[in-house]
């Protein structure tokens, strides 16, 4: 045997293994090339869950002739002006993601610059590049891929449905929009609007306020109204966020994400990190719901870890995890007893006031927070429990006459709530 190099085409087919695993994978590197380039709007287009077509368009500043013909090389960057690995401040930096998934599809580029007269485009055929050609297209840069692993047949064999790559498409724009609140994304599959998140630009005084609006609009409206703010900071690395209420959880941890420096991150650190700070407020089985931003010197994060970028290495693991419990620790006992909101109106909902003893019949259908789900079937008297006052904190002295004597009582305080309900005559359930 002979030992030779193997040809360009072969080379970027091999890498694109390892940077191009689906559609989604091809969305990531192209959303990430946008961010990078100053875009403010990025909108992707799906057909046959980007299978035969995909799409991602943006406003940032382009390219000219010459950097669009040498963007489509193999390890061609603008990302490393010094060639430092140790000081990565842009989501990509490989120079291998354009020329991969040109190799394995119909690939087409289409860019222009803010001060050009016209754009630029050039076309690559499973590997086979032509020469940029003049084109029109507004300022910004719009990629789009036909027949992705037309050329690896092996690959396109392991796709799964078009359903579930969408599914894998959709997840990966949430988890960069949420990292880039002053960014709109726009997502439409088969003519079907998908996902549609406006910018939310950070505000002078309050910066958290945009990323919960973000958050919320991802996670649910739930998660903004019974989420805490985390802000915390330890030897130089920075702890952002939001968590939500123990109260608020759920049976899988599909909701708890990792940003390091804006990059979303899939790290085994987090998962029990968090179970951490949660022991004591939450079952075994439960998981809350969060998102989580570090921010730290790029000579303290590995992130070129893996081709794909998903995963980094700390150089002090232990700082960051503890920094991630103990501001989690006491964002959850500021809290105190508070409830979330979901919890309350389903605990509510259970009672009704009709005057017959409140039972549970065995095998009674119950929530995912484990309450009785059927209001319909169980009452409550609580008729007597409406004619005790439901003074507050801070409320006015009661003023009283007896025998004829004037008597002012202290303010009233239910610290563990206003009594609603009773269960066999031995529970009170409380509202706060």
């Amino acid at each position: 045997m002979t030992i030779r190099l193997l040809p360009s085409t072969t080379v970027n087919r091999i890498a694109a293994g390892e940077v191009v695993e689906r559609p989604a994978s091809a969305i990531k590197e192209l959303v990430e090339n946008s961010i990078d380039a100053g875009a403010r709007r990025i909108e992707v287009e799906l057909r046959d869950g980007g299978r035969t077509y995909l799409s991602v368009s943006d406003d940032g500043h382009g390219m000219t002739p010459e950097e669009l013909d040498l963007a489509v090389e193999r390890h061609a960057t603008s990302k490393l002006p010094e060639d430092d690995l140790e000081n990565i401040v842009t989501l990509g930096f490989r120079g291998e993601a354009l020329p991969s998934i040109a190799s394995v599809s119909r690939f087409t580029m289409t860019s222009r610059t803010p001060d050009a007269d016209n754009a630029w485009q050039i076309d690559i055929n499973g590997g086979a590049k032509s020469p940029p050609a003049p084109a029109s297209h507004p300022p910004g840069t719009t990629v789009e891929v036909r027949d992705i692993f037309f050329a690896t047949p092996a690959r396109l064999k392991f796709l799964k449905t078009p359903r579930t790559e969408s599914g894998h498409v959709q997840d990966t724009i949430k988890r960069l929009a949420m990292a880039h609140p002053e960014i709109a994304f726009r997502l439409t599959d088969d003519g079907r609007q998908v996902i549609n998140l406006p910018a939310c630009p950070p505000l002078v005084d309050d910066e958290s306020a945009a990323r919960l609006e973000r958050l919320g609009g991802i996670m649910s409206s739930d998660f903004a109204a019974n989420a805490l703010e985390i802000d915390a900071e330890r030897e130089g690395i920075r702890l952002t966020g939001h968590a939500g209420l123990p109260t608020l959880n759920r049976g899988n941890a599909a909701l708890q994400f990792l940003f390091v420096n804006g990059r979303p991150v899939r790290d085994k650190l987090l998962f029990g990190t968090v179970r951490g700070a949660y022991r004591d407020f939450l079952a075994h089985d439960r998981h809350p719901l969060l998102a989580l931003f570090l921010d730290l010197p790029p000579e303290t994060v590995d992130v070129n870890v893996h081709p794909a970028k998903t995963e980094v290495r700390f150089r002090d693991p232990g700082l960051v995890r503890g920094l991630i419990v103990s501001a989690l620790k006491h964002a959850l006992a500021n809290a105190g007893h508070r409830a979330s909101t979901t919890v309350a109106n389903a605990a509510l909902g259970a009672f009704r006031p009709q005057g017959a003893p409140f039972y549970a019949p065995p095998g009674g259908a119950r929530t995912s927070y484990g309450l009785v789900e059927s209001g319909r079937n169980f009452q409550a008297p609580l008729t007597h429990f409406d004619a005790q006052p439901s003074a507050a904190p801070g409320a006015e002295a009661a003023v009283l006459e007896r025998d004829g004597v004037t008597e002012v009582e202290p303010p009233v305080d239910y610290p563990l709530g206003v009594a609603r309900a009773q269960v066999h005559e031995t529970y009170v359930v409380a509202q706060t």
